[in-house]
């Protein structure tokens, strides 16, 4: 996908429970809008390469950035040359629009850098 992702111009909205996550179709759906995300259980993710540690931290510091502002935070693991970025929502146990939403906007900040 070459294109910026629609989900880039959303934000996060607040989300305290009492709503079901989204449904397997639903998920199925976002999830074409996104390049190279992966379901894995409750929770999408993905993995980013670099050529070395400080671009690698300067990405993960960019990724803490974004999540305090949309204030939906990742799971993230990192490495040498490597951070991989998980996404879900707790409070629902699963996945929301919340979690697409972000993932699209790590995609544009990869990109951009």
């Amino acid at each position: 996908m070459d294109e910026i992702c629609a989900l880039t111009h959303k934000h996060c909205k607040p989300c305290e429970g009492g709503v079901p996550p989204l449904s397997h179709s639903e998920i199925t759906s976002l999830l074409a809008q996104l390049d190279g995300w992966v379901l894995r259980g409750r929770a999408i993710e993905k993995s980013f390469g670099f050529k070395n540690y400080y671009q690698t931290m300067a990405f993960v510091n960019a990724v803490a950035w974004l999540a305090h502002c949309e204030n939906h935070h990742p799971d993230m693991t990192v490495s040498y040359n490597q951070c991989r970025v998980e996404f879900t929502t707790h409070a629902l146990d699963g996945l929301s629009e919340n979690d697409f939403i972000c993932a699209a906007r790590v995609d544009a900040l990869f990109k951009g850098r």
